[in-house]
């Protein structure tokens, strides 16, 4: 898949945000930053909908063309583009203390199953927590081509529509019950009666592949639309102008509705998510291609999407080092004091890129034969 300049600087946007977000593990950017830190979050989903496009485009083009897929040859290549890079920031977790967010760790097979997001229930155990997401994207990778398969044996609108309204209505209506019998305030507990909201929040509601499929139904709608219905995603991406401000006014609602500490009640959690889908999807549209945004080239933006999932892996263990290291020196100069670990971080990531996961890379490309993907984050 050929690269996008735009997509590639949404993607460096997202990573960028992810990273600000968890820099609270730091001290943050400093104060006047509150919402452009706190709304970080939102990076993920946004990586979400880019992955939910480019592996739905991969799939339903070969689907298109040849009627079938190829199931070996596409979980061989994302084995290949997951794996080696996620195993190497897994051990130093295992292995290295310094590295560690948090003393404690859950157990080893959690994260070996990707099961972490479905099985995290002790707040002392938070390191590596981040890997939640790419625990949804291995289970999306599991799924999604079975079901595009039989979804185009016989091809219909109305069946594709059918699948993607039950999943985000399914969310909607399972995360409100989730919500009121297990996370508010008159809901369960997860071990005791000292447990509190924030883990019950992490555990049912913010990890769980079940409760945060919307971002990556709205990369497969995209993806399917440009496969199988080409003139309508044209007429969409023509209009890119009002692709991005719809984005931007979508993603100020969303981000006014989780204000004020709301990220747990019960209105942003049950509606919230396809809130900032719907936002990311209307960017992604407006960046796939045929638009001055998707030809917009960000010095920097290229690089940063290409290492943003090695970035990603190991910007918190990177994040403490930095943290040891400084010993509480430069307190009195945030913006000096972050600049050093944004510099610390893009620089443990690029180690990691290019010594492990791009060698990988290169080297399935060469078995394969075919051009490398378009800079895929799996999170």
């Amino acid at each position: 898949m050929t690269r996008l300049p735009g997509l590639d600087t949404l993607r460096a946007a997202a990573i960028s945000w992810v990273l600000l977000f968890h820099s609270y593990l730091i001290g943050g950017l400093g104060d006047g930053y509150g919402v452009l830190q706190w709304s970080g979050w939102m990076g993920v989903d946004l990586f979400f909908v880019l992955s939910g496009y480019l592996i739905g485009t991969q799939v339903f083009k070969a689907l298109s063309r040849t009627g079938t897929l190829d199931f070996t040859a596409f979980y061989q290549r994302r084995f290949i583009r997951i794996l080696p890079a996620f195993f190497v920031v897994l051990a130093l977790y295992e292995l290295w203390p310094a590295w560690s967010e948090s003393k404690g760790m859950q157990p080893l097979w959690q994260f070996l199953t990707f099961t972490f997001n479905l099985q995290y229930d002790n707040d002392d155990n938070y390191a590596f927590s981040h890997v939640w997401s790419l625990c949804v994207e291995e289970h999306f990778y599991l799924v999604f081509p079975f079901l595009a398969f039989a979804l185009t044996r016989k091809p219909a609108a109305w069946k594709f529509t059918a699948v993607a309204l039950s999943v985000v209505v399914g969310g909607v209506l399972l995360r409100a019950w989730l919500w009121t019998h297990l996370v508010g305030p008159n809901g369960g507990s997860v071990g005791g009666p000292d447990d509190d909201r924030g883990l019950r929040y992490l555990r049912y509601l913010y990890y769980p592949t079940w409760a945060r499929l919307d971002g990556l139904v709205a990369g497969v709608t995209l993806a399917a639309c440009s496969v199988y219905r080409p003139a309508w995603f044209a007429w969409v991406r023509a209009r890119a102008n009002l692709l991005l401000a719809s984005g931007v006014t979508l993603l100020a609602v969303a981000i006014v509705f989780f204000m004020d500490g709301a990220r747990s009640d019960f209105w942003p959690c049950v509606v919230g998510y396809p809130l900032v889908a719907l936002a990311m999807m209307a960017f992604v549209a407006a960046g796939s291609g045929g638009t001055w945004f998707a030809r917009l080239k960000v010095p920097g933006a290229g690089w940063l999407a290409s290492a943003s999932y090695s970035i990603y892996l190991s910007h918190k263990g990177v994040f403490m080092l930095v943290q040891a290291a400084l010993v509480g020196r430069l307190a009195e100069h945030g913006l000096l004091r972050f600049a050093i670990y944004a510099a610390a971080t893009l620089a443990g990531g690029a180690v990691l890129h290019y010594a492990v996961e791009r060698p990988f890379l290169r080297w399935r490309d060469s078995q394969t034969k075919t051009a490398p993907e378009g800079a895929v984050l799996s999170n």
